[in-house]
């Protein structure tokens, strides 16, 4: 599963000149469900939203990335989005061969938007409507101060239960452990473990004994 997630001051979704859902300070959700997700996909995504510290604190001077949406008391916009899974690896053609078929993708969709109100107030939840052509208007809620450079912006980012694979460069099992494998395996290896397994990675190399005469 994959969303995205876009701080906003105000945000809202119409549809066909009709205004379906609109919040104020909070989060605007764009959510696309992939052919391989399951419930576990969502439980885990709804949970995540809620506790990304995306908002600044109420200090003076304010800290930056110190409070999820829960503590500011912000609203949350979701919104279906099954684009955010297209991919052009193969030309210049989106293709949407990732997306989950329409009724497993309304399915789950529904599941995960009814759980991120569950884990929150269902009153400051809203929602779009599925498969509907929706317009998305949204105010942005960027970062301000002299750390950033900038007197505006945007705060988005982008959240995947299941991150692409990549083929493996350095032998490392699914354990961190150094484990002999083929050219052609492929394992997903989390950053921070790469990082910190870098500096005990073995490769043995097997010399045909011809050559060491």
């Amino acid at each position: 599963m994959r969303t995205v997630l876009q701080r906003v001051k105000s945000a809202s979704v119409t549809v066909d000149g009709e205004l379906i859902s609109q919040i104020g300070k909070g989060l605007l959700v764009l959510a696309a469900i992939s052919r391989d997700d399951t419930e576990n996909d969502v439980e885990s995504m709804a949970a995540k939203i809620l506790k990304a510290k995306l908002f600044d604190d109420d200090k003076d001077p304010p800290a930056n990335w110190k409070r999820g949406v829960a503590e500011v008391g912000g609203e949350i916009l979701c919104v279906s989005q099954f684009t955010l899974l297209a991919s052009v690896k193969k030309g210049n053609k989106p293709d949407f061969h990732q997306s989950a078929n329409g009724l497993k993708a309304k399915t789950l969709y529904q599941s995960f938007f009814k759980r991120v109100q569950e884990l929150y107030v269902p009153e400051r939840v809203k929602d779009g409507v599925f498969a509907a052509m929706m317009d998305v208007a949204l105010v942005n809620d960027g970062p301000v101060g002299i750390d950033y450079q900038c007197l505006d912006g945007e705060v988005t980012i982008q959240i995947d239960t299941n991150p692409p694979k990549m083929n493996d460069p350095t032998s490392l099992g699914p354990s961190g452990v150094g484990t002999p494998s083929s050219s052609t395996a492929s394992t997903a290896v989390d950053a921070d473990d790469l990082v910190n397994n870098m500096t005990r990675i073995t490769k043995e190399f097997k010399i045909p004994a011809e050559l060491l005469e």
